[in-house]
């Protein structure tokens, strides 16, 4: 009985988080694809690299996890400024949001580029 109802109730939960993503705008599915490509291209990097060639080079490993990481914690900021419904940045145009993003990633990848040597 409790099985059925947590199958359920999951369901249900899975239902309504999905026709409430169906509605949200297309710009903010964007960058939401933008995220999972950078988070899924660092596991690539964690996993695979780590798998077939170790870290020998552990700076340009680490770099390049660090980048992707980074570049997708500056992309979740970038879709918290941008989304329409969250009062805290109504005042923020979007345009200075993205310029924003622009100007924190390339000082992320100019650290990077330092920490490379």
């Amino acid at each position: 009985m409790a099985r059925s109802s947590t199958s359920k109730d999951a369901q249900d939960l899975f239902h309504s988080l999905r026709s409430a993503y169906l509605a949200t705008p297309t710009n903010l599915k964007i960058i939401d694809l933008y995220v999972c490509f950078a988070v899924f291209t660092a596991l690539i990097q964690q996993v695979a690299y780590m798998a077939l060639v170790g870290s020998f080079p552990f700076n340009s490993f680490l770099s390049g996890v660090l980048s992707c990481i980074g570049t997708a914690v500056l992309a979740v900021c970038l879709r918290i400024q941008v989304n329409k419904e969250n009062k805290e940045f109504k005042d923020l145009a979007p345009e200075r949001a993205f310029a924003d993003f622009v100007l924190c990633n390339l000082v992320l990848h100019l650290v990077i580029i330092n920490f490379l040597g």
